[in-house]
């Protein structure tokens, strides 16, 4: 394939709760679909370029009020992602692209809805329908001994220790791990990564460390598919959250507080749907004067 060469390619930074993302209006650039992954790759490269964990693409949609594609660092195309449908939903608000209080988002998950709360023309926080979990192992997917629709407290030996894991979809496969004391980043490291390849999720899969505060609040950490330690994964929060509804250690109905690293995010499960609500914030718009891929 030939070289692209783009010049004067402009881009805007966002990050929700300090997990980043580079923003594209490909509607006006046009990147070619064979160009998408490697400018993901070379974009989001930290130290040597913009650096990011993702990099989005603004699109067309015949289905909704607009497109969002989400490329993950390593040049693989996510389902979505609820801290990038925010950065996106401020990126179009601020940039006239979908001026709505309430959008309608296509991915590769499916139509989400953002709800904008904005204060002087400036987007503060998105609320965001998430829609129905999924549970079902065969759809997440999640490959278990037993013959069981759902993966809950599941055991599996990881190194040196064994974890219970429940399996959560948001759209994209979520293990969520409740243990009494918080990993350290290389431990992190160490259990996320062989968690994330692990011969139970065909599709890999991304890693959330939990610890219970109270009855509503809770601290999770992140090993995200694909990634690696992230400061914050939203749609890692609701799956953590869902999870826990099922093992009894939250209600059903009532808000709860997830600390990200990077910040909190609040996160209600009714028992069918999932809500999630956060900040979100522009770092900056930038400009690369010439680049080839």
């Amino acid at each position: 394939m030939e070289h692209l060469i783009l010049e004067n390619l402009d881009f805007g930074k966002y990050h929700g709760l300090g997990n980043d993302y580079i923003i594209i209006n490909d509607i006006k650039w046009a990147i070619p679909e064979g160009k998408k992954s490697a400018l993901a790759v070379k974009l989001c490269e930290k130290n040597f370029s913009i650096g990011a964990d993702g990099l989005i693409f603004v699109c067309k949609s015949e289905d909704a009020d607009i497109r969002m594609r989400i490329f993950n660092k390593d040049g693989t195309e996510a389902e979505s992602c609820s801290n990038g449908v925010r950065c996106f939903s401020k990126y179009l608000y601020e940039n006239k692209i979908v001026q709505k209080h309430e959008v309608k988002i296509e991915t590769l998950k499916g139509i989400m809805v953002a709800k904008l709360n904005i204060t002087d023309n400036e987007v503060k926080s998105v609320e965001i329908d998430m829609g129905l979990p999924i549970l079902n192992c065969e759809q997440i997917p999640v490959l278990l001994d037993s013959p069981v629709d759902r993966c809950v407290n599941e055991p599996i030996v990881i190194l040196d220790r064994i974890f219970n894991f429940t399996a959560v979809s948001m759209g994209n496969p979520h293990a969520v791990i409740f243990v009494e004391e918080m990993l350290n980043d290389d431990e992190l490291n160490m259990y996320g990564a062989v968690i994330e390849s692990h011969d139970r999720f065909p599709n890999k899969t991304n890693v959330e460390f939990v610890k219970t505060v109270s009855k509503e609040e809770s601290i999770v950490r992140v090993f995200e598919r694909s990634v690696g330690i992230t400061k914050s994964c939203g749609t890692g929060a609701c799956a953590s959250v869902v999870a826990g509804t099922i093992l009894g250690i939250f209600d059903e109905n009532v808000p709860i507080t997830v600390h990200n690293d990077g910040g909190d995010l609040k996160i209600t499960y009714t028992g069918r749907i999932v809500l999630m609500d956060g900040p979100v914030v522009k770092v900056f718009d930038g400009k690369l004067g010439k680049l080839q891929i």
